[in-house]
């Protein structure tokens, strides 16, 4: 499921990244890898503040859509 279904709270473990690779390159150095935890701290409209690495990250809706949990 997308990262976009969860719901705030929740801790999941990122299974795989989708979209071209431009697009997963620039999640990964995000720190968005497959196995990494991430915990969504709020939702606005589909846009999402994260927490992953020890670090708050936002991310739109679409970008956020291309990571699967």
């Amino acid at each position: 499921m997308p990262l976009t279904f969860a719901s705030v709270g929740q801790t999941a473990v990122i299974q795989r990244i989708t979209g071209k690779d431009d697009v997963r390159q620039h999640l990964a150095e995000l720190g968005f890898v497959a196995g990494e935890k991430v915990t969504i701290i709020s939702s606005n409209g589909g846009n999402l503040i994260l927490n992953i690495k020890g670090s708050r990250i936002a991310l739109d809706a679409s970008m956020a859509q291309r990571v699967m949990l």
